[in-house]
């Protein structure tokens, strides 16, 4: 009977080792549970802050939007203004030599010395030649050279005897402008063919 007893021991042992692991599992299936749960709460975490990261990003996207179209915006108003005032500082200065034509007219009015008037004439184109040198524009001298259609307009051609003189600028009916060496007028010649 002891055999038996010692053989049902045996058996009850194992048994009890299967109870004891069976017991023991729920433990660790609650402990597993918790760590899901601990998971998910971090996980949960981590989308609440990069759900406020791209919040964040979202706002400064808009700021810079908004901030370039106002830039863009500016940026037109300025163009349009330097466009619309452009010409002021050419009329500026050509003001005073406006101001010096009306006396030279108001003064040759009882004048009738022809000599004094054109004296006054020369004063007043040399003042506007020098405005126009000091504002980049010169004037092309196209006389006895070589035909350039970039910067002369042929109005006319004339035959020449000599062939030295063939598509050489022979006269100028109308003086040619560079400013900043750009043409800004061609000048208009006769040409020799």
């Amino acid at each position: 009977m002891e055999d038996i007893q010692n053989k049902d021991n045996e058996q009850q042992s194992p048994e009890a080792v299967v109870v004891d692991d069976v017991n023991s599992t729920p433990a660790e299936d609650q402990t597993a549970e918790e760590v899901v749960a601990e998971g998910a709460v971090e996980a949960e975490d981590e989308v609440a802050k990069l759900k406020e990261e791209v919040a964040k990003e979202k706002k400064e996207y808009l700021f810079l939007m908004a901030e370039f179209d106002n830039f863009r915006k500016r940026t037109l108003k300025e163009k349009s203004e330097l466009i619309r005032n452009a010409g002021e500082s050419a009329f500026k200065g050509l003001l005073p030599i406006v101001d010096d034509f009306e006396r030279a007219l108001k003064a040759t009015e009882d004048s009738e010395d022809a000599s004094s008037v054109r004296e006054g004439m020369e004063l007043i184109y040399k003042k506007l030649k020098k405005y126009m040198e000091q504002n980049g524009v010169k004037e092309m001298d196209p006389e006895e050279k070589d035909f350039d259609a970039d910067r002369h307009e042929a109005i006319s051609a004339v035959p020449v005897p000599d062939e030295n003189l063939k598509g050489k600028i022979l006269d100028t009916v109308e003086k040619g402008y560079t400013i900043n060496d750009k043409v800004l007028r061609h000048a208009k010649v006769v040409v020799g063919q």
